[in-house]
């Protein structure tokens, strides 16, 4: 079963959504992060996915006290990012209580910190690797290198990496559905480990779709505005994802 992760992307202590990463794009849906998460599990929600924005940008957490209250608090898996390219800060993270931590440009610019990430958390690291026309973006989406992201994937494989986040960003907070073919290649490439899909998603057609792929690997899927704006709601969401293969559109 493919589990759902609805965002919560803090950004001045609130809850926003970004369009393609843009920062000048944002959009405030919650003043309350932490009744956010609250909400989201009363719909049904047994995962989140949480970005330290003001992190990402920045270099380092922003955001651990109040990341901290989302883990005490929601009943499920926390996973965390932005802004993690060091020891101290990826401790931080851990620190908070969070069930899984999200490194992105660490592990495209710093192999050693990777290395002592994946021996320092194992199954509890994340490797986010975002892309735009199929190249690797770092720092906050704000660098687009000339690496390939299904090589990248291929590498994090023999480096011991078990879980990805993959993020289209062009279809991020587009809500225009996700690059299939984008999506397919590269869970394909980067098996055995777990992919997280993200970018995209604006329907329940669209969380079905995913689904249908069929690719084993695809684990989860991570969802932000589309729950923000009420194009459907986390019980209508879970309940797609968890409908026998080949169930009708």
């Amino acid at each position: 079963m493919i589990t759902l992760y609805p965002a919560i992307d803090l950004r001045d202590g609130r809850a926003v959504r970004l369009v393609q990463g843009d920062f000048d794009r944002s959009t405030v849906f919650n003043d309350d992060p932490l009744a956010q998460a609250r909400e989201f599990a009363e719909g049904g929600a047994t995962a989140l996915h949480v970005v330290d924005l003001d992190g990402a940008r920045t270099g380092e957490p922003v955001h651990a006290a109040l990341v901290a209250s989302i883990a005490a608090q929601f009943p499920g898996q926390v996973h965390l990012g932005g802004g993690l390219r060091s020891r101290a800060a990826i401790e931080t993270a851990i620190a908070t209580g969070v069930t899984r931590v999200l490194v992105g440009t660490v592990a495209l610019e710093d192999p050693d910190l990777l290395a002592w990430a994946v021996e320092r958390l194992g199954d509890r690291l994340v490797v986010a690797l975002d892309a735009r026309d199929g190249k690797v973006a770092t720092h906050a989406w704000t660098r687009v290198t000339d690496r390939d992201a299904v090589d990248v994937a291929t590498d994090l494989v023999k480096r011991g990496v078990r879980h990805l986040l993959y993020t289209d960003i062009a279809r991020d907070g587009m809500l225009g559905g996700p690059n299939h073919e984008a999506l397919r290649r590269l869970a394909r490439a980067a098996a055995p480990l777990n992919v997280i899909a993200s970018g995209g998603i604006s329907s329940l057609g669209d969380l079905r779709s995913v689904k249908n792929l069929r690719v084993p690997n695809i684990t989860g899927v991570v969802v932000g505005r589309a729950l923000y704006e009420e194009r459907f709601t986390m019980d209508e969401a879970v309940g797609v994802l968890a409908e026998a293969d080949g169930a009708a559109a």
